[in-house]
């Protein structure tokens, strides 16, 4: 989608203040925001999520809403603009509370904080599973049992664990091609969604 506006560009931060509102009015959460170039123009991307996933319905509604409140409030700058908005990919890191809950039943892979891996539980059969890293964390692989407000219950090596989220760094969805739910998680996390563009407004 493109548009103009006359002042000066705003940042990602006001922008954030500005399109948070419009976007939560349509049903869905904002992920991110970032302000680059393509070509002459200014390129805008905005990156939604929603708990049950984003349909390309929902792309072109929120790009139409978006584009409207930049283009009444000319936070966009002097020049012509370039809106893409999209949905997570699959490799999104799991940063947040509500990225870990949406990845309930998938395969991770996330660093951990060393004491915490190796006060694992008795039941948890040693497992190549479990990695070193040079900073002296230790990657884990296991499947997100489920994920809360303080942290994360991985199923790893035959036992469950919890994890408090300031253990973690950055979860990283593993692609399983023989779980059923792949393909139609591609539906919703996938970049086939991204940089859908609905009619010029």
């Amino acid at each position: 989608m493109s548009g103009s506006s006359r002042d000066v560009a705003a940042g990602p931060e006001p922008l954030t203040g500005l399109l948070e509102p419009v976007i939560t009015a349509a049903g869905l959460e904002l992920e991110s925001i970032a302000i680059g170039r393509a070509g002459r123009r200014s390129l805008l991307r905005v990156v939604v999520d929603a708990e049950n996933g984003v349909s390309t319905d929902d792309i072109a509604l929120v790009s139409r809403a978006v584009a409207a409140q930049i283009d009444a409030s000319d936070a966009m700058g002097t020049g012509a603009y370039t809106l893409e908005v999209s949905s997570p990919g699959v490799d999104r890191p799991l940063t947040e509370p509500r990225h870990w809950r949406r990845a309930t039943g998938r395969l991770v892979r996330v660093s951990v904080v060393e004491n915490s891996v190796e006060s694992r539980p008795r039941d948890a059969t040693p497992s190549s599973s479990l990695t070193a890293d040079a900073d002296q964390s230790r990657t884990i692989e296991g499947r997100v049992a489920a994920a809360g407000p303080s942290g994360v219950t991985l199923e790893v090596d035959g036992g469950s664990r919890e994890f408090g989220y300031a253990e973690l760094g950055p979860g990283q969805v593993q692609v399983e091609f023989n779980h059923a739910s792949d393909w139609g998680k591609f539906a919703h996390d996938g970049t086939d969604l991204a940089g859908v563009q609905p009619d010029g407004h």
